[in-house]
């Protein structure tokens, strides 16, 4: 792409990122966006086309696009939730809180139940023009394995999670994304566990120096997307948020056959 080309792609692609279209919205015409953003309708199906291989649009028809992520299933009512009747720690640090809750589900006795409290983290999946993603090979001493992992780091009180995800990046890389777009926040063990998991997807970053957080960096690389499939099935994709960001990206560019659980 050249620079207009690449400064429309940028533009649509912040449009997106901010919700200005909601998933299922349906996309202006060619005409109408070659007209609004002064391009031309070739170059700008350039932009559109590496917009679908991304996932961050899909083609209806000929030349009609539109934003993923509609839903057709009703959300179930007149279900009760669980009540919470108290709770009390049984163990607190700044790294880790352990909790029992004194709780009733619908139609059933109370009993106290474990909870544990993690910090908020957040994780980025870094892509460049080469379909590479920015990835470390780590030594993780609890199960006692390397494997692969996303830059990642805590969410500092007060810090929006956007911004821990280029903090890390780049502390743990050398690496600066350009942007960054928030994908999803989950929790990785939610019947016990509160640890909120925050996602995020970069496209496009610069070097500025070398990690300073040698403790996490480790080897650091550029690794192939098309290999990420066969590191998943070797087990060498470590931690469940890294996980769900590339099974994000795999399933947006409609590749098969990855499947994993956390």
């Amino acid at each position: 792409m050249g620079p207009k080309t690449a400064k429309v792609y940028e533009t649509i692609r912040a449009r997106l990122a901010s919700g200005e279209y909601a998933p299922g919205d349906k996309m202006p015409s060619e005409r109408a966006l070659s007209e609004a953003l002064g391009i031309g309708r070739t170059a700008l199906r350039q932009v559109l086309a590496r917009l679908v291989a991304e996932g961050a649009l899909e083609v209806r028809g000929r030349s009609s696009y539109r934003v993923p992520g509609a839903v057709s299933v009703q959300t179930p009512e007149g279900l009760e939730p669980w009540r919470i009747h108290g709770e009390r720690d049984v163990y607190d640090n700044r790294w880790v809180k352990l909790q029992l809750w004194d709780v009733e589900p619908p139609g059933m006795k109370r009993f106290e139940h474990h909870v544990v409290k993690l910090n908020h983290v957040a994780i980025t999946a870094v892509l460049d023009d080469q379909d590479r993603v920015l990835m470390m090979w780590r030594y993780r001493f609890v199960p006692q394995q390397w494997g692969w992992e996303l830059p990642g780091g805590i969410v500092e009180e007060g810090e929006d999670p956007s911004t821990t995800a280029l903090r890390e990046v780049v502390e743990e890389t050398g690496w600066r994304p350009k942007a960054v777009e928030h994908v999803v926040t989950f929790q990785p063990m939610v019947g016990m566990v509160d640890s909120p998991h925050a996602i995020f997807v970069g496209h496009g970053a610069e070097q500025v120096g070398a990690p300073t957080d040698l403790e996490e960096a480790g080897h650091i690389e550029w690794v192939p997307l098309a290999d990420i499939p066969g590191l998943l099935a070797q087990g060498k994709l470590m931690g469940c948020g890294t996980l769900v960001a590339l099974l994000h990206i795999l399933a947006s560019r409609g590749r098969q056959g990855a499947t994993a659980g956390c």
